[in-house]
């Protein structure tokens, strides 16, 4: 079969962004490493509770070729009551300072849906992303990232992680509902003045696992959205329920899921495990379509 471009290339368009003054261009699917700065995050592999080992996880992940660290600092696992917003900046400063001083060329996504704790980030450690659950549901947020040229991460959730299991019920099909809710929260960021805008669909958030793998099927209609898309399945609930497997035994399934979502159009996989993630990022990248 003759081959001559990445499979990237015909299946779409790569969309860019610019980080800071920074232009990104996804010619290729990125991978988004997380490092949990949290006692209670769902998976214990990905919790680092102290700077040195978190400047330790970051260079790991760094050399095993993540393209995004995405340092979160409060849990949003289902059922969870967040920390306090003290608390979530008290376990961010001493780790980020160490990190951003060590890797101040990396790419650094903060995970917080709060204001307070964004814009102290963007400001005092100059960080690329925010990255929301909330879709920009606290007062200010948006400013504030638009204020920074900072990318942002819009994600579609229904309720808080205390409530977002009681809020799956869409009138239409969920891959319609998620799109339409996201067109929405993307027109308020656009007039708030957010330039640079990520779409994650929200796997697990207000989401059943079957109406997690319809999403996924159907992950190529956010496209419509004229953003990079995110997918973060990695270890999820649908992942596990899915192979029929334990969160320990989790990691193939996610690759396999990881796959699917690049196959469907996703720019970028959020996961806890890197080295596999890059690994299967290139080789579906490098598919292509007679």
């Amino acid at each position: 079969m003759n081959c001559p471009r990445p499979f990237a290339a015909p299946r779409r368009e790569r969309p860019t962004l610019t980080l800071r003054g920074r232009l990104v261009e996804f010619s290729r699917t990125w991978v988004m490493g997380i490092l949990n700065l949290t006692p209670d995050s769902f998976f214990a592999g990905s919790r680092t509770l102290s700077a040195d080992d978190a400047l330790l996880r970051v260079r790991a992940m760094l050399g095993q070729g993540a393209d995004i660290i995405d340092i979160g600092a409060c849990s949003t696992r289902p059922g969870s009551a967040p920390a306090s917003a003290d608390e979530e900046l008290s376990r961010l400063s001493e780790p980020l300072e160490a990190i951003r001083k060590a890797f101040p060329e990396a790419i650094i996504s903060v995970d917080t849906f709060r204001t307070h704790v964004a814009r102290e980030c963007l400001e005092k450690w100059k960080v690329d992303i925010i990255n929301d659950i909330s879709g920009g549901e606290d007062d200010g947020m948006l400013e504030a990232v638009a204020r920074a040229g900072a990318g942002y991460v819009m994600m579609h959730m229904r309720g808080t992680p205390a409530t977002m299991d009681s809020l799956c019920h869409y009138e239409a099909d969920v891959t319609t509902e998620v799109v339409r809710e996201l067109a929405f929260r993307l027109d308020n960021a656009r007039r708030a003045g957010v330039a640079n805008v990520i779409v994650d669909p929200g796997f697990g958030f207000a989401k059943t696992p079957e109406q997690g793998y319809e999403l996924l099927s159907r992950l190529d209609r956010l496209k419509v959205l004229g953003c990079p898309i995110l997918a973060g399945l990695s270890r999820k609930r649908m992942v596990r329920e899915a192979a029929g497997c334990d969160l320990a035994d989790a990691l193939i399934p996610t690759v396999a899921m990881n796959a699917a979502a690049i196959l469907k159009g996703a720019d970028i996989i959020r996961v806890h495990d890197v080295s596999e993630a890059v690994l299967t990022a290139k080789s579906i990248d490098m598919l292509c379509l007679e």
